[in-house]
């Protein structure tokens, strides 16, 4: 198992009730929970959040999915529509710092646990939602999944090749990147909340994430009043940056290229790139000397840069190309990087041991504190830490956390 990855503290003592499900939620608080804060997962006694994909008497054959977005947080299984279940839950919102729901549109109002009715219990509570859409939009109470949010934000609309269909981009960003929003503005609530003990409302919707992560097709479009034409990257563009593409690599796979880009903003990447493909000979060419001459014969410079590629690995293209200050990257895949040992050796990719699991190697935070990433800790068992939980936040005995099992208020 990795050895590396330290507890890291900045959030110690902050307590986190976590309403949250699948992946834009649970990616913020898992976040959090990195950080240092004590994240609790109230889930449903029988099945849990829907991202452990489980079913009723059957067994989980897919808690991959579940496992990257919990890691390092403690489930409680509570029953919210019991009436002793929903008291036990407002008891632990009074004493959190947090709270964080993205459960469909309406769900959390009518469980008795709005932001009206928990601001009452706890005026200081830094009260957070997920939503789809955005209060005041006209699709206000649609449901939204990561592929709805990235295409109405916009990313979808940038993706893909020019004469073809726009394509979903393949990271989750309306998900991930909607939690990441989120939880970066918890950090400023709470910082604020420490000197004013003022507590807030905030509110994200996945489609105003995804249009913040539009900022550059918004540029070009200020730039040109008209909306980017998707770019693809398998070839540069006439009038574009030349080059800028993904370039065949050997042994030819599904995965070998590598990209290479030259800015516009250095005239020597192209002077460079050309002494580390061998072709120093175009070098002062005033067909390919200048991003305007090259952006007029794209074609040509793809071909004569490709020649080289396919002569070499991706990894030695990348590795060759860099080291001359050029940028350059090999297209790796999910089990490439899954078995780079550097990745392993920071602490990037960190393996852990799961009760059900066995070894699990995961992505971890990727920020490091005095040089070392937090460490990542398995994902809980369902109900796992019920007992814990209501001890230690609310000081019920053994005796009557054993009642509410009987009486199926808590999760067994």
């Amino acid at each position: 198992m990795s050895g590396i990855g330290i507890d890291v503290d900045c959030l110690e003592g902050v307590r986190i009730v976590d309403f949250t499900q699948f992946e834009a939620g649970p990616s913020c608080t898992e976040a959090l929970a990195w950080l240092g804060a004590e994240v609790v997962k109230v889930e449903n006694p029988t099945t849990g959040d829907p991202g452990r994909r489980l079913r009723p008497g059957k067994p989980d054959d897919d808690p991959w999915y579940f496992h990257q977005f919990n890691a390092n947080k403690k489930s409680l299984t509570v029953d919210l529509k019991a009436p002793r279940g929903l008291e036990i839950v407002k008891a632990l919102l009074a004493k959190a710092d947090v709270t964080i729901e993205n459960m469909a549109p309406g769900t959390i109002e009518r469980l008795g646990l709005g932001y009206d009715e928990v601001k009452k219990l706890n005026p200081g509570i830094i009260y957070c939602q997920v939503k789809g859409f955005g209060t005041g939009s006209p699709y206000e109470r649609n449901l939204a999944f990561d592929m709805i949010a990235q295409a109405a934000g916009g990313p979808t609309s940038v993706t893909g090749e020019a004469d073809r269909p726009p394509v979903k981009p393949g990271p989750s960003f309306g998900d991930t990147g909607t939690g990441m929003l989120m939880a970066i503005s918890i950090c400023a609530a709470l910082y604020k909340r420490q000197r004013t003990g003022q507590g807030r409302r905030l509110q994200v919707a996945m489609q105003d994430a995804m249009i913040h992560y539009m900022r550059v097709p918004f540029s070009r479009t200020q730039h040109s009043g008209k909306a980017p034409v998707r770019g693809g990257s398998a070839r540069s563009q006439p009038g574009g940056l030349v080059p800028s593409a993904l370039y065949p690599c050997a042994p030819g796979g599904p995965n070998d290229y590598v990209y290479i880009f030259c800015s516009r903003a250095n005239a020597d990447h192209w002077q460079r790139l050309l002494k580390v493909i061998g072709r120093e000979d175009l070098s002062g060419d005033h067909r390919y000397d200048t991003q305007e001459a090259r952006s007029q014969r794209a074609a040509e410079v793809d071909e004569i840069i490709a020649a080289w590629t396919r002569q070499h690995s991706k990894e030695e293209a990348m590795r060759k190309i860099g080291a001359a200050g050029v940028p350059a990257g090999a297209v790796f895949d999910t089990v490439e990087l899954m078995a780079d040992p550097s990745l392993a050796e920071r602490g990037i990719m960190q393996t852990i041991e799961h009760p059900t699991t066995g070894q699990l190697k995961m992505p971890a935070w990727p920020v490091r504190f005095d040089g070392t990433p937090p460490k990542v800790k398995p994902s809980p068992l369902l109900g796992e830490h019920n007992a814990q939980v209501l001890s230690s936040w609310l000081g019920l005995s053994a005796g009557e956390i054993a009642g509410l099992q009987e009486d199926g208020v808590l999760g067994k």
